[in-house]
């Protein structure tokens, strides 16, 4: 058994494909491995996302490729030599799944049936599946990898993000059972840090705190998530590329010591940042998530990951990469990749 202490394994030498490079958690991913090894951007475009504003951006070992995952041709292609992928493409964001139901389902199923397809026969190192902690529903407190699923209602469109990823799970489950295709299934827990853009609560927060405008809670702020810098979240997946102990297995990967409701962390942002910004409330009209927060003990158990980034400092490092790149943030605040690497719906 690792020890929580192990330090965390280098890779190189590798040829690394992420899809949904340009997205937040392939840019970061980016940086820690472009040195020392050749890592293949994969997405529908790459204008004012996270990869562009990567220190790894015009990296000699970096190479973009622009195409869809629905493209079984594209990605037969975009797979061709690879030692090591990282899944990340998919439809992500609140608004987007409520609006693009059909797409989120068409793409983050289907698209992730021809990625493995693609690599069907292929002599990989290792495929990482991203998932998601929205698989445990309305409710996950404490959750581990065998708790239950949880399904919401065909009715509440939320729910098309969920069950496509975890339908996701099952399939790629299947290949690692019946083809030996060593996979590893993550299932995030509200990721943030610096190369965060999009609609996601942290960096909205945060903005507004900086610019002094109000920060926007959604329904009464009681609701409760566990927040893991991105530095600790990419510790862990290098620990699910390079480790055989990670083979077939799923982890959930998050800070469960980083838990708050959404309106006392509103309440952080604003004293750390010694804002003047107000807090207002605003109903919502969809089904919203009460409680998120993971048990982590199978990944410090078979990976040896223990995350050591405490909120504030993870909130005061986020708001100066904020602040340093506000004029790059303006146009693109509201925007992010249609299919990208981000980790949650919200």
């Amino acid at each position: 058994m690792i020890t929580t202490q192990s330090p965390t394994p280098k890779l190189a030498g590798k040829n690394v494909l992420v899809t949904g490079g340009a997205g937040f958690i392939g840019a970061a991913l980016t940086q820690r491995l472009v040195d020392d090894n050749r890592v293949t951007l994969f997405d529908r475009g790459f204008e004012r996302s996270s990869a562009t504003l990567s220190t790894a951006w015009g990296h000699e070992n970096l190479r973009t490729i622009e195409g869809d995952i629905l493209d079984p041709v594209a990605l037969r292609a975009a797979t061709e030599g690879v030692d090591v992928v990282v899944h990340l493409a998919a439809i992500v964001g609140v608004k987007n799944v409520l609006s693009r139901g059909r797409e989120t389902i068409e793409v983050n199923f289907t698209g992730t049936s021809n990625l493995l397809k693609a690599l069907e026969g292929r002599p990989i190192d290792r495929m990482v599946y991203f998932s998601t902690s929205e698989v445990f529903g309305m409710n996950s407190f404490r959750a581990g990898e065998e708790t239950p699923a949880s399904v919401g209602p065909v009715s509440e469109a939320r729910w098309t993000y969920s069950i496509a990823k975890l339908a996701g799970e099952h399939l790629v489950t299947c290949y690692h059972r019946e083809l030996d295709m060593p996979t590893v299934i993550v299932r995030p827990f509200n990721v943030f840090g610096p190369l965060r853009l999009g609609d996601h609560a942290m960096m909205r927060f945060i903005v507004a705190a900086l610019k002094g405008e109000d920060l926007e809670v959604h329904g009464d702020g009681t609701q409760i998530r566990s927040w893991c810098h991105i530095d600790d979240f990419v510790d862990a997946l290098l620990r699910c590329i390079s480790l055989p102990s990670a083979v077939g297995e799923t982890f959930n990967i998050g800070n469960s010591r980083n838990t708050v409701t959404i309106y006392d962390l509103a309440r952080r942002v604003l004293d750390l940042l010694d804002s003047p910004s107000q807090i207002r409330f605003e109903a919502i009209d969809f089904s919203d998530i009460d409680v998120r927060v993971p048990r982590l003990r199978k990944a410090e158990e078979l990976l040896g990951y223990r995350p050591s980034v405490e909120l504030d400092s993870a909130i005061l490092d986020t708001a100066r990469w904020y602040r340093q790149h506000m004029a790059d943030l303006d146009p693109v605040v509201a925007t992010e990749p249609s299919v990208a690497g981000a980790t949650e719906a919200v």
